[in-house]
């Protein structure tokens, strides 16, 4: 979508991949990234490809989630209960 926030296109869904933080890199690689930031990046592996490593991706799982708000910690107390 664009600023007006129409779907201009929709693209391939298996194109798709989902990321999900935290994202794992080796230390010096991270610390060498965080050391050279500028503005423009969005995460971490936006990070880390500036520097012109690679990014690989690894299959997770929707029940690995990152709490930030309060809703998300009701979400991780349901997930506990239900996976063991």
């Amino acid at each position: 979508a664009g600023d007006d926030r129409i779907v201009h296109q929709t693209p391939p869904r298996q194109n798709l991949w989902a990321v999900q933080t935290p994202q794992v890199f080796g230390y010096h690689i991270i610390a060498e990234a965080y050391r050279r930031a500028n503005s423009e990046v969005t995460d971490d592996a936006s990070l880390v490809e500036q520097l012109g490593y690679r990014v690989k991706l690894y299959m997770g799982s929707y029940d690995n989630i990152k709490i930030t708000t309060p809703d998300d910690l009701v979400l991780a107390e349901v997930l506990a209960l239900t996976l063991t």
